[in-house]
């Protein structure tokens, strides 16, 4: 069952985060994620497989710019042990849906080098590769004023 998250959710949302190298903590988590359901342009959506227990979770969120207007996935991630059974297309597909409901013409997302079976499914599932790109990043911790 796809639904939105819930702030419940958190210890499942951070343990299938960690699958995919992100760790956070709980309360890390729990802030980020009251942040974003507190947000109308952003929107987590999860896959509920049994009480308590998620097999996936995806966050979409809306972007404007001057002339281009488009739906971005901020993140994605199937259990392990879930994985190759139709839970990413189905939350994907949940993405896709709140995208046209807010009148966005695109979905996009960005997806590590590294990650060559993601690539394979979002190919797989109707997306195309449009550009490559480099991430540039500038650390406020690492910077004093």
């Amino acid at each position: 069952m796809i639904r939105r998250a819930k702030l419940e959710d958190v210890t499942e949302i951070v343990r299938l985060s960690s699958q995919l190298g992100y760790p956070v903590s709980v309360e890390q988590g729990r802030s980020r994620l009251e942040r974003l359901l507190d947000n109308p342009e952003h929107a987590v959506f999860v896959y509920e497989t049994g009480e308590n227990k998620l097999g996936g979770w995806v966050h979409v969120f809306g972007k404007l710019l001057i002339g281009l207007e488009y739906a971005e996935i901020g993140g994605l991630v199937v259990d392990q042990q879930s994985r190759r059974q139709g839970i990413g297309a189905k939350l994907m597909k949940q993405c896709e849906d709140w995208a046209r409901d807010y009148g966005f013409s695109q979905v996009r997302l960005r997806s590590g080098g590294q990650r060559k079976e993601a690539h394979q499914f979002y190919k797989q599932i109707g997306y195309e590769n449009i550009k490559w790109s480099q991430v540039f990043c500038l650390n406020f911790r690492n910077i004093e004023y």
